[in-house]
């Protein structure tokens, strides 16, 4: 481990940690979620300044919770919503005064189940504004809304197998891929359960999709994190062929993520323990319309992008991670949560 890297032990694995941003401040609290327990746990933390005037995270309250934590995501400051393993989903809200607890908002019990009626793992969801999407096991889409108590439309058998990740490019349309590889992207304004396009991953991976993220400007810009440790993207405008396959790690990706403010930077963990930093090698103007987005355009080759590794390889399933400025949180299975302070984006 090097300086600017800070852990805290939590007792238990952890399977998402997630910023509280603000929007002008930087970010001083953060959410984390749990897995692997007969009872789970959702917490809350902040960090203190110790006398040394040095910062470190805080668990200022937790709430225990039925099944893993499968996914967490802010829908505003103050209102997340919280997956899991059991099928249901919650949107809840952080109250600090005069209490520190979270308050259930809406819980949408049991939203996704086998037809024989036992639990079916909601394994991921995303949200725009107020709006959420939800997959399963089951192979099943929810679209819920913040304040209504069931979801709004359900396409009941949007696969044939189980669906692992979910993503909203615009307010009408989301992605998904399934355990067998197949990418699909929804037309929402379209009535029939039917998706738009249909694509794979490339033959050559054979692997599946286990974390999707888009562009924070161009969302039409999709990395994918494979099965295989594999970096896959497309520009979705064009084809549905990606535009670059990176090999990277050796085992699972476990979560992939643009830099919220940085585009040009993309963070990647894998269940091989490994914390991965990847930025274009020509600093920070990465234009990604244009055909001289290196790290996008050039299949298999990353000879013109610097990959640093953020941290020693852990040995322990690194789950999670979320970036705010120049401060990246992560969770592992070793019962720890990391800081890496001045990350250089």
């Amino acid at each position: 481990m090097t300086e600017n890297i800070q852990g805290t032990f939590t007792s238990e694995k952890i399977s998402k940690i997630r910023w509280q941003r603000d929007d002008f401040d930087e970010a001083k609290s953060f959410l984390t979620g749990s897995w692997d327990n007969p009872i789970n746990s959702i917490a809350y933390w902040k960090f203190e300044t110790s006398e040394e005037d040095e910062t470190y995270p805080v668990s200022i309250f937790s709430c225990p919770f039925l099944g893993d934590v499968t996914e967490i995501q802010f829908i505003n400051k103050d209102h997340f919503v919280v997956s899991s393993s059991h099928g249901s989903v919650k949107l809840l809200q952080i109250q600090e005064d005069p209490y520190h607890k979270f308050k259930e908002i809406v819980s949408w019990d049991s939203i996704h189940q086998f037809k024989t009626t036992d639990q079916a793992s909601c394994t991921a969801l995303a949200t725009f504004n107020q709006d959420i999407a939800t997959v399963g096991e089951d192979g099943r889409i929810n679209l819920l809304a913040g304040q209504q108590k069931k979801p709004f439309r359900v396409i009941e058998n949007a696969d044939s197998c189980s669906l692992l990740c979910v993503d909203f490019l615009r307010h009408n349309e989301i992605i998904t891929s399934n355990t067998r590889g197949h990418m699909k992207l929804w037309d929402l304004r379209n009535d029939e359960d039917t998706p738009a396009t249909t694509f794979m991953l490339p033959d050559q991976l054979k692997t599946e999709a286990t974390d999707i993220a888009h562009h924070p400007t161009q969302r039409h810009i999709v990395a994918a994190g494979g099965g295989d440790g594999s970096l896959t993207v497309w520009d979705l405008r064009q084809s549905t062929y990606p535009i670059s396959q990176l090999m990277a790690h050796d085992q699972a990706i476990s979560e992939v993520i643009f830099h919220p403010d940085r585009p040009d930077n993309i963070f990647t963990c894998s269940i091989n323990g490994e914390l991965w930093h990847w930025k274009n090698a020509q600093g920070s103007k990465l234009k990604l319309e244009t055909s001289d987005t290196h790290w996008l355009t050039t299949r298999g080759n990353s000879s013109k992008i610097n990959i640093s590794s953020l941290c020693a390889p852990l040995h322990k399933p690194i789950n999670s991670i979320d970036i705010d400025r120049s401060t990246l949180l992560f969770g592992c299975d070793n019962e720890a949560l990391y800081v890496v302070k001045d990350i250089l984006v």
